[in-house]
């Protein structure tokens, strides 16, 4: 198959996907296209049968905002007709569904054709979505779709419920990790090199934006390192970072939080992590929660949104209410603490998230989609 992928490039969950889906699917035979603003974080400079189409938005003066949506609803079009695509896989409602319907319409005039798969992560439905702006060309863009699938049971869900889509088939295909790469076996043990090997290190993974809770993960370590000297390692970085940081500073923690800043690699990190901290106010999935029990590290975050779907509570993790910083600080201490209880957690995280999650098979899915969705010739 010949396919055309639109995601955000930038630091995310959904565009870390998006990315991994497309060069696994060039894994195995088929042609991908990414089609975005900028080369998306995760793509390395070049793989077999991977391209890459910039989309150019000009610049002309009539535009106080440049319409991206438009600027790419034309390079989709360029690039289908130019390379014969036979199916575009946008991730996020708006605009990249949006544009792909606009291109769509755009081939129909001169009697050619693409089939649209649309994957909802979360944002484009729970927030963006559901501003009164924006509802009624997401639920449009949504309907307008061949295909749609969701991260998640509960985006699923929610989509059906805050955009009235009761008659629509909605597939929920999760998320994926690649169990070579989020193998804790396999790498040095960089942070404890560096910190020593006598404190835990607790992690924090995501885009700092304020539903993560940023501030959160820093009171719920203060209570942890008073109780058991400890470390914080936070990846990654976004609008709400100088809030962490000053929320260290006023706990006195300075000395002991390090703020790494965005990473392209974190396996390498995760792989000596002992505890992940995600006590987001909503997770459509949570795929840094997935990549942390991936590598045999527990999760102690928010009974919210998809998480519940990724950890299992009192078994990979412990999940608690949001806000709930004393419990989730509690939880935390509760799975240090114990030795063989953190073994326990560790081995079935990684036996769990490899045996619901892997590349393989959720890959495997995505393809089976794209045969049903496109017609019989093409397949």
């Amino acid at each position: 198959m010949k396919i055309g992928i639109t995601c955000y490039p930038t630091y995310g969950g959904s565009g870390a996907v998006a990315t991994e889906l497309g060069i696994a699917l060039a894994d195995r035979g088929h042609e991908v296209h990414f089609i975005t603003y900028r080369q998306p974080f995760r793509l390395p400079s070049f793989l077999p049968r991977i391209f890459f189409h910039e989309v150019d938005v000009g610049r002309y003066p009539l535009f106080e905002f440049p319409p991206y949506d438009l600027a790419l609803a034309v390079r989709m079009h360029e690039v289908v007709r130019t390379h014969g695509l036979e199916l575009l896989h946008c991730h996020y409602a708006i605009p990249h569904a949006t544009s792909a319907w606009i291109a769509r319409e755009m081939l129909r005039e001169t009697k050619e054709d693409v089939h649209l798969i649309t994957t909802l992560h979360g944002t484009d439905i729970t927030i963006v979505g559901q501003d009164p702006s924006f509802f009624p060309i997401t639920k449009f863009s949504i309907e307008k779709s061949d295909r749609i699938t969701a991260v998640s049971s509960y985006l699923r869900e929610e989509t059906c419920r805050a955009f009235g889509c009761e008659g629509l088939e909605i597939d929920v295909i999760h998320n994926f990790i690649d169990p070579d790469v989020y193998n804790r076996e396999k790498y040095p043990p960089l942070l404890k090199n560096q910190f020593g090997r006598s404190k835990p290190i607790l992690m924090h993974v995501s885009n700092f934006r304020a539903v993560k809770r940023v501030r959160d993960v820093i009171r719920i370590y203060s209570e942890v390192n008073r109780e058991l000297p400890s470390v914080l390692v936070m990846i990654g970085d976004g609008p709400d970072r100088p809030a962490a940081e000053e929320e260290a500073r006023m706990l006195g923690l300075e000395e002991s939080v390090s703020f790494l800043g965005k990473l392209d690699q974190i396996a390498p990190l995760l792989a000596a992590a002992d505890l992940f901290l995600l006590p987001s106010q909503s997770e459509s999935f949570g795929l840094s929660a997935l990549e942390a029990l991936a590598s045999g590290v527990p999760v102690v975050g928010t009974n919210a949104g998809g998480l519940p779907e990724v950890v299992r509570d009192g078994e990979t993790g412990i999940l608690c209410a949001v806000g709930d910083v004393p419990g989730m600080a509690a939880a935390s201490l509760e799975i240090l603490q114990d030795p063989a209880r953190w073994a326990a957690m560790s081995k079935l995280a990684a036996k769990d998230a490899r045996a619901r999650f892997s590349r393989d098979a959720i890959v495997t899915q995505y393809e089976s989609l794209y045969r049903q969705s496109l017609p019989t010739k093409t397949k």
